[in-house]
C-alpha cells in the first residue's frame, strides 16, 4: 500500500502541475488511508506537501510577473488568520467524540474526514459541470471588504481539512476584483502556497512529522508538479477537470461510505 501511496504522490504533482490545483485534495485521503496516519497529522502533512508543490509550481509565474502580490497580501493574510484560527483554536480543543449517544459514535478523524469529503464533492460537482472560471461575471468595483472576508472562510477550510483551496480562492478573485483567469490562477498558487507552509508549521507542537517519510514524499510531487506544467503547454486543462472530477467524485463518495457505513459495521 505504500507503494501505491508514492505512486499517488507523483499523481498529486501531475494534477497540480496541469490543471493549476486540485491535486493537494488528494493527500489527506493518500496520508489517512494509504499510509494509516491518524487525520489530524494527515492534513498538516497535506499542507507541508501543498505549501511546498505550490511554491515550486508558482516560481514560473512570479518569473513571468503575472502574481499580483498587492492582492496576495490584501487576500493572503486575512486567510492566514483563519488557518491559525483552525489549527491553534478549533482543532487542539475539539473532543475525542463529537457525539456518542443514541447509538451516533462519531470520533475527531471521523469528522474531519466526513468534513473533507464534502470539500471534495463539492470541488468535483465543479469540475464535472465545466464551470468555467472565464465564465464568472466580474464585479465593476472590486469588493475588497468580501474579498478579506472571504480570505478568512478559506483560511478557516484550509487550515481544518488541509487543502489548498484554490478551487475557492480563484473564482473569489475573478469576481470581488475582476482580474484576468491567469493572474487570479497565478496569485492563486502563490497564495497557497505561502498560508499551507504557515498553517503546517503553525501545527509542529501539536503532531509528530516523520520528516525523512515526509521530504520523499513531498520531493516526489515535486517532481511531479514539474512534469504536469510542461504536459500543460501541450493539454488543454479545461478537457481534463472533467475526468478528474469524477475521480475526486467517486474517492469523496468513498469516504463517506466508508467512515459511515463501512467502519460502523
Amino acid at each position: 500500500m505504500e507503494i501505491v501511496g508514492y505512486f499517488f504522490a507523483i499523481i498529486i504533482g501531475l494534477v497540480m502541475g496541469l490543471i493549476g490545483g486540485g491535486g493537494s485534495i488528494l493527500s489527506v485521503p493518500v496520508f489517512v488511508y494509504l499510509f494509516k496516519i491518524d487525520a489530524t497529522t494527515a492534513t498538516a502533512f497535506s499542507l507541508f506537501v501543498v505549501g511546498v508543490t505550490s511554491s515550486v509550481g508558482s516560481i514560473d509565474f512570479m518569473k513571468r510577473k503575472i502574481v499580483d502580490y498587492r492582492v496576495s497580501l490584501l487576500f493572503g493574510l486575512p486567510s492566514v488568520l483563519g488557518i491559525l484560527f483552525s489549527r491553534r483554536v478549533v482543532l487542539p480543543h475539539l473532543p475525542h467524540f463529537i457525539i456518542n449517544r443514541w447509538g451516533i459514535e462519531l470520533t475527531k478523524d471521523m469528522f474531519i474526514l466526513l468534513l473533507f469529503a464534502v470539500l471534495m464533492l463539492i470541488s468535483s460537482i465543479k469540475m464535472i459541470k465545466k464551470s468555467d472560471r472565464e465564465r464568472i461575471k466580474k464585479s465593476e468595483k472590486p469588493n475588497y471588504t468580501l474579498l478579506i472576508s472571504q480570505g478568512i472562510l478559506v483560511g478557516i477550510v484550509t487550515g481544518f481539512v488541509g487543502a489548498g483551496g484554490g478551487f475557492l480562492i480563484v473564482p473569489a478573485l475573478v469576481m470581488l476584483l475582476g482580474i484576468s483567469m491567469k493572474e487570479a490562477v497565478a496569485t492563486s498558487l502563490f497564495i497557497i502556497s505561502f498560508n499551507s507552509l504557515i498553517g503546517f508549521a503553525s501545527s509542529l507542537d501539536k503532531i509528530v512529522v516523520d520528516w525523512p517519510f515526509l521530504l520523499i514524499f513531498t520531493s516526489i510531487s515535486v517532481v511531479g508538479i514539474l512534469v504536469g506544467v510542461q504536459f500543460a503547454k501541450k493539454i488543454e486543462s479545461r478537457k481534463l477537470k472533467p475526468l478528474f472530477g469524477w475521480i475526486v467524485l467517486i474517492l469523496g463518495l468513498w469516504i463517506v461510505i466508508n467512515e459511515i457505513i463501512l467502519k460502523g459495521t
